[in-house]
Formats: C-alpha cells, structure tokens, sequence
C-alpha cells in the first residue's frame, strides 16, 4: 500500500429506491444510526420501506434483520441498480436559527478505499467506541451493503469539481422537500468516464479528513482487514470489499458549517455543592455573574478559553485565566491544548471535579452532550441537570490543524450540519459487485 495514491476514490453502481418511491422520497430517508432518537425511530419503523429497517434493525438480530429486509427489498424492487456506475452529486440547502441566509453544501458520494489510520491518507479528529465500531461492522459483513455515506473534506481552493456537479444539479435524481432536520437535500448523477476521472485525479493528490461517521468508517476498515486476512495474500486490491462509501465536500468552501456540542453536567461528584464548583473555579478562571442567561451565546462569542456557566438559575461567564493554561499538562499536541474544549475538559472536569484523564472522562456517566443552547437552560431549570457550560464552535482550521497533528479532539467536539440522512444512496460491496463495478475505471487508474 506504500505506494498507492493519496485518496483514492471510484464510481459505484448506486442502488436506490425504484422510481414509483423515489417520488416520495422523504418517507424513506432516515437520520444517521447514532443521531437518531427515540421517538423518531417508533415513526419511522412503522413504514415498512423505510431505510431505518436496513440501518438501524427493531431487532435482537440486528444484521441478520437487515440482509433478510435488504434481498427482500431487491427481489420485489423496492430497490433498483443504477445500470451504470458514477459519481452522485449529493446537495444540501439548509438555513440556520436566526439567520434568512440559505446555504448550501455542495458535495458528492462514491466510494473510497478504506484506508488504515497510518497511512496517512483518510484522518480522523476523534476517537471510536469499540461497541459501536463492531456493531457497524456486524452489519457490513453481514448484508455487504451501506446504507449511508460517512462525511469526509478535502481541500480545493480552485473549486474545480463545483463546476461539474452544479452542471449535474440541473437534472436532479429527486430531492426531499425537507428532512427531519429542516434541510432540503438533492441527488443527481455523474456518469461521464472522463469527468469521473478528473474526479479521482483531484482527490488523488490529496488527504481527506473525517468530519463525521468515524464508526461507520472504522467498521468498514475493520471489515477489509478481515476480508484481507481471510484472502491470505491472495488478494488483487480490486475487491469491492476494500471501498467504503463517503460524501465528499470542499473544506475551503463557506457553507461548511461547525455548531458547538454543549456540555450538560448531570451530577457534582462527591456531593459538590454549586458554592463548592464555584470556588473549585476560581483559581482557574475569571466569574463573572450575569443578569440574563438567554445571553450567554453572545457573550462568549469570538473569545479565546470563555464559556457559559449556568447553575441553579445564575448564569456566568467564565474565562481561562491567561497564566493558568500552562497547567495544562496533557500528553498531546499543543493543537489540541490551544482548544477551548481541551482547557473545558482539563480545568473542569479533571481539576475542579476530579475526572482524571481523557479516557476517565470519556466513560463518565455524569456528563451528556447537547446542541441545543435552550434545552442546556431548562435541563438546568428543571432539575435533570446540576449544570450547563456554555461553549463556542470549532473552527473548521482547528479540526485541520488537529488532524495533521496525528491527536484527537476530546469527545464530541464537532456537530458538522446538516448530517447526511440514509437512504438517499446505497452502496454494494458484495463480492458480485467485482465484474461491473469497477472494470471500466480501474484500467485507467495510475498503478
């Protein structure tokens, strides 16, 4: 694998819902396994065409579920095989809270040879759980088919492959009239051999970082390693099995959007009192009371180490204080320690609540996650929550210059929106998939 180009990629033979369905394609589109909640599962499980059934099975057998859905589903129809492979365009128009602009995210699916994290080529910004990387490729070995597309960015300051896909986006597949999170998503088909080519010469000289589906992608690596072991040297690198499927989208372009991931304390270990985590504080930051915590966004926005702090119906603004940072003695890369997330994680939860370590903070159960600034507030008011810290977005910058450090970020620290949705496009990697898949690209492609 040495001496394989950077990022190499290829058209697929897409297999997506026939015709008579497409045309109501927001029934059968789903959020991603590990965004989906609850409640929306119970409504979409009770469409039987919906993609969930083949992502995310009702079911103690779930990859088992999932294979009987999927032949069940190619035998009558309901999925169809695009008659020749190519590179989907894939655009999503989405707008944010309190703004009238539209963006949108121009990017494409195909398929991307499952590189090992040390070659260097596909990088990530966060670590995996192991459970959830098994269950993804239980799954892949399974049903031998991928149901959603992981994110990945490149960097193209000359956005060169926009003029393609704009001109593919004027003779659209189908589009949803608006997803479960309020974006309007489009599909479209590039089948030209020569612009496909052009395709995998752009992304032939460069990395491609992971923005989002680090567990689908290490599901599908993990399966390749298997599948290459179980060939015993025999295999050609040919095989299907060695692709996985990704949405690829410009880093350089402006409608790549990062929202921040809040952190919602569940509980005060050891029977800390508010007047206790306070004071824990102080030796570290600045705390500054607030009169009105709806605020707090705005207050911190644009400034380096600041934070929200609400707790027990008093906000705050919180801030590093300047001299503290280099306490912060971490093994890792002064990327990582220069984040606002990293000086969070350290003087919060390890100093003042005693949380050592990433990996002690990464399974501990006091702390969840949120997006939504409002539901940190009244979590908070309700009593589900002792407290909320406010924090700012990371900068598409920080997760390159992250990523090209060798490190990982601390849990959940990017929410790049909108997510992709499943069930848009699917992807084989069965072992039929070898003769009409990828003979007529491969000839072509520098050895």
């Amino acid at each position: 694998m040495s001496n394989r180009i950077l990022a190499e990629i290829q058209p697929i033979r897409g297999w997506r819902y026939n015709p008579t369905l497409s045309a109501d394609i927001d029934n059968y589109v789903s959020p991603l396994f590990d965004v989906v909640s609850a409640k929306q599962r119970e409504a979409l499980y009770r469409n039987p065409l919906n993609s969930i059934h083949l992502s995310v099975p009702q079911t103690n057998d779930p990859a088992g579920a999932a294979l009987a859905r999927l032949r069940e589903w190619q035998a009558s129809g309901v999925l169809r095989q695009d008659e020749l492979p190519g590179i989907y365009a894939y655009y999503q128009y989405f707008r944010l809270t309190g703004s009238t602009r539209e963006y949108c995210r121009k990017g494409f699916m195909c398929h991307i040879w499952a590189y090992d994290w040390d070659e260097d080529v596909v990088l990530r910004h966060e670590n995996t759980l192991p459970a959830s990387v098994n269950d993804r490729a239980e799954l892949l070995a399974r049903t031998q088919f991928q149901t959603s597309a992981t994110h990945g960015l490149y960097r193209d300051e000359d956005f060169e492959l926009e003029t393609y896909l704009d001109e593919a986006m004027r003779s659209p597949l189908y589009e949803t009239e608006e997803d479960y999170q309020g974006a309007r998503d489009v599909l479209a088909v590039i089948q030209d051999a020569a612009i496909i080519r052009r395709f995998q010469q752009v992304l032939s000289a460069r990395q491609v970082i992971l923005a989002d589906g680090h567990h689908r992608y290490e599901g599908s690596l993990a399966y390749r390693q298997a599948r290459e072991l179980a060939a015993n040297g025999t295999a050609t690198g040919r095989e299907p099995w060695n692709y996985h499927l990704i949405y690829l989208t410009n880093a350089a372009a402006d409608d790549l959007r990062i929202l921040p991931t809040h952190r919602l304390l569940l509980e005060l270990p050891g029977g800390l009192s508010d007047a206790e985590l306070l004071a824990r504080l102080v030796p570290y930051f600045t705390v500054l009371p607030q009169e009105d915590a709806t605020y707090l966004p705005e207050i911190i926005a644009g400034k380096r180490w600041a934070f929200g702090l609400y707790l027990n119906g008093q906000a705050y603004k919180i801030r590093l204080r300047a001299e503290a940072h280099h306490l912060l003695d971490w093994e890792t890369t002064e990327e990582v320690k220069t984040l606002d997330l990293t000086v969070l994680h350290f003087f919060v939860l390890e100093r003042a609540l005693g949380i050592i370590g990433p990996d002690a903070q990464r399974t501990w159960q006091g702390v969840t996650y949120v997006r939504n600034f409002a539901e940190c507030l009244q979590r908070v008011d309700r009593g589900e929550a002792r407290a909320a810290f406010i924090v700012n977005e990371v900068s598409m910058a920080e997760v390159e210059a992250v990523c090209h450090s060798g490190a990982v970020m601390p849990p959940k620290s990017t929410f790049f929106y909108p997510k992709t949705i499943g069930g848009f496009l699917f992807s084989s990697i069965a072992d039929e998939e070898a003769g009409n898949l990828f003979a007529e690209y491969f000839q072509d492609l520098p050895s």
